[in-house]
């Protein structure tokens, strides 16, 4: 059995008072694409912000790379989010960068590599996702599945062993969403990725995804492969796969 890459055991996250995430238990293995799923407010995001540190879980465990990271200081976290890499639902491209000023900032902050080194390292992150054309352009000049690409090239800048992506292909057209999965999946083989995408898109999850987290009003109400899922009765899971289903 594979050793996980990231290891969640008992978490318990709350905003006040409010339990938004119940004794959650998952673990996420190498070289994979687990899709998190569930209702809005489900708990996904909160989930992904515990395993970034983003919020202190209220109890738990929380291991990435088989380090403990809830007991960690900001620097020793910060060599392990050297190692993650980000792709956010709106891209968060800064509009007053070029593209080559926007992908050159992870490896501005997180190495002190030679502005000739870090030039040829954006130029061949831009060709991976085919945007090389685009270097000297603004995020404006881009279409919405550019802008996710460029994003793209950002989060995998440091050749990252994870990368998670939210809402990937959220407002993109089913055509542009499809090679953007392609994308992304040659990528993970390419650079030996683990991925963790955060989807209701069940036409990706039916392309890219391993393994399935589902969640449900902060619960985990499954957690298998793809192969699994299509075989569960568990009534919200089924019901969700169904109403997908082409």
């Amino acid at each position: 059995m594979k050793k996980p890459i990231i290891s969640v055991k008992d978490l318990v996250a709350k905003y006040g008072e409010k339990t938004i995430l119940k004794n959650i238990s998952v673990d996420i293995y190498p070289q994979e694409v687990t899709v998190i799923l569930g209702s809005s407010g489900c708990g996904k995001t909160t989930l992904i912000k515990n395993i970034l540190k983003l919020y202190q879980p209220f109890s738990g465990s929380v291991k990435i790379f088989d380090k403990e990271v809830t007991s960690m200081d900001e620097q020793e976290f910060d060599d392990i989010l050297s190692k993650i890499g980000m792709l956010f639902q709106n891209g968060a491209l800064l509009n007053s960068l070029s593209i080559f000023d926007n992908v050159a900032i992870p490896l501005e902050q997180h190495t002190k590599l030679s502005k000739s080194v870090i030039e040829k390292m954006i130029k061949v992150k831009l060709d991976l996702v085919n945007l090389g054309h685009a270097i000297n352009m603004v995020p404006s000049e881009l279409s919405g599945g550019m802008k996710k690409r460029a994003a793209l090239a950002r989060a995998i800048a440091l050749d990252p062993d994870i990368l998670i992506c939210d809402e990937p292909s959220a407002g993109l057209d089913p055509l542009t969403s499809a090679s953007l999965d392609d994308l992304i999946l040659k990528l993970k083989d390419l650079l030996n990725m683990t991925i963790l995408i955060v989807t209701h898109e069940l036409a990706s999850i039916y392309r890219i995804a391993d393994r399935i987290i589902f969640l449900d009003n902060g619960r985990l109400l499954f957690n298998g492969t793809l192969e699994e899922v299509k075989q569960t009765n568990i009534p919200e899971v089924k019901t969700f796969f169904e109403i997908g289903k082409f």
